[in-house]
Parts: C-alpha cells; sequence; structure tokens
C-alpha cells in the first residue's frame, strides 16, 4: 500500500463522490439533515476506513460486506436516519453516478469520434 496512491485516492473520491451523496441525502432526507460538509466526512471517512480494511487483508466478500456496513453506517450516522434510508441514499447516488458518467463517456465519445472527421 503506497501512502502517496492512497492519498490521491482519497483526496479524488471525496471531490467526484461527496457532492452525489449530498445531492441524494439531500433529496431524500432534506436539507437541514444532509449538509455538504457532512457528505464529505462520509467519503473521507469511508475512504479512509476502506484503506484500512484493504492494508488489514481482508479480502473476498467479507472486505465487501465489511466496507458496505461501513459506509451505510457513515450514512446513518452523518444525515441522522434510518439503515433502509442510508441504503436508499447510497443506491439513488450511485445511480446518478452511472448516469452522468455514461453521459460524459457519450459526450467525449462523440468529441473524439467529431475531432477525427
Amino acid at each position: 500500500m503506497d501512502p502517496a496512491n492512497t492519498l490521491i485516492n482519497i483526496v479524488v473520491s471525496t471531490i467526484i463522490v461527496a457532492p452525489f451523496l449530498w445531492v441524494s441525502g439531500r433529496s431524500l432526507v432534506g436539507k437541514d439533515k444532509a449538509k455538504f460538509f457532512d457528505a464529505i466526512w462520509i467519503v473521507l471517512l469511508g475512504s479512509v476506513i476502506n484503506a484500512v480494511i484493504g492494508a488489514l487483508g481482508f479480502a473476498g466478500i467479507l472486505s465487501v460486506v465489511l466496507i458496505f456496513i461501513v459506509w451505510l453506517g457513515l450514512i446513518k450516522h452523518f444525515f441522522d436516519c434510518g439503515w433502509i434510508m442510508a441504503f436508499a441514499i447510497a443506491l439513488i447516488a450511485v445511480i446518478m453516478m452511472v448516469i452522468v458518467t455514461v453521459i460524459l463517456g457519450i459526450i467525449l465519445g462523440l468529441a473524439i469520434i467529431a475531432s477525427w472527421i
């Protein structure tokens, strides 16, 4: 585990994931419970704990389940909601990230094709 790569991963994850988590949280639990800095803390702590779990050598399904529970617990704690709502927030955030990624991929692909013409 390279500390520089881990730090870069944490920073990039925070920049990319926090806004989606925040928007998802605001839409489901409201603006009073889902603050932007809470979303940043969720992603920072989740990424750090993910790195620690990886460094400890957990592998396979145990690692995935443990990290999943940690992320849901962080969402539950910071957004002051229940486990089911934390799962819904996480699911909607992932769906939003996938949609944005696909749209950006299509736009980038079209831009590359247009540059060849």
